[in-house]
């Protein structure tokens, strides 16, 4: 990934709160000689390791489990907000002309060897922790313990655990840092009046970098 220094970010508190909050991650790795690329979402535990470990499972039809390089690090990309930047929001624009459309975005590259497990007990305590979490805000959560436990067995035994740990993790947050302060409180009052939730976070990161 390009990273300009000034679109880099470091903190793994912020890195980590990303992933927890888009944990969608495009899983991408060599097999068989040609890229292969899964959409899984992750669970992250921070306290293992440097950089955390995130783990999620895949269906023991999709062969990836058996065929992911054992050579080459896979790499995991967190998509956060990300939206389309106009110049008609730059007060530049009336200044001198001199602006051209971009876009915004942040996300997050996590880096590490898979491994594949098939542990019931694992794949059982797993499955339980991502129900429990996407369950939580819920009017009537579900949990695991509601479908009858040889349907669970069954359905447990159709998927293989995917567990990475994080050797190398980075961030990039393009949030119009490259902008004058009136640009970029252009940007803000642009955003803001798209009334959307995307809309809405990336001007809360563009503002973390106005200068108050």
């Amino acid at each position: 990934m390009h990273l300009p220094k000034q679109f880099a970010e470091s903190d793994i508190t912020v890195l980590h709160a990303l992933i927890r909050a888009a944990p969608l991650g495009a899983w991408v790795t060599e097999a068989d000689g040609e890229l292969e690329v899964n959409h899984i979402p992750f669970l992250l535990d921070a306290e293992r390791g440097k950089f955390g470990v995130i783990a999620g499972h895949v269906a023991k039809a999709n062969p990836v489990w058996k065929s992911f390089s054992q050579d080459m690090a896979s790499v995991v990309i967190f998509q956060g907000p990300q939206t389309y930047i106009t110049p008609s929001w730059y007060p530049s624009k009336a200044a001198h002309g001199k602006v051209v459309p971009t876009w915004n975005y942040a996300v997050v590259h996590a880096y590490g060897q898979p491994q594949a497990i098939h542990d019931p007990a694992w794949l059982l305590h797993h499955v339980s922790q991502q129900v429990d979490l996407r369950e939580k805000d819920q009017a009537h959560p579900w949990k695991v313990a509601d479908a009858p436990p040889d349907y669970i067995d069954k359905m447990v035994g159709a998927i293989v655990g995917i567990e990475i740990s994080i050797a190398r993790l980075l961030g990039k947050w393009k949030v119009s840092q490259n902008r004058s302060q009136p640009d970029k409180l252009g940007t803000v009052a642009g955003l803001l009046n798209r009334n959307d939730d995307n809309a809405n976070a990336m001007a809360a990161l563009v503002k973390t970098h106005v200068n108050v």
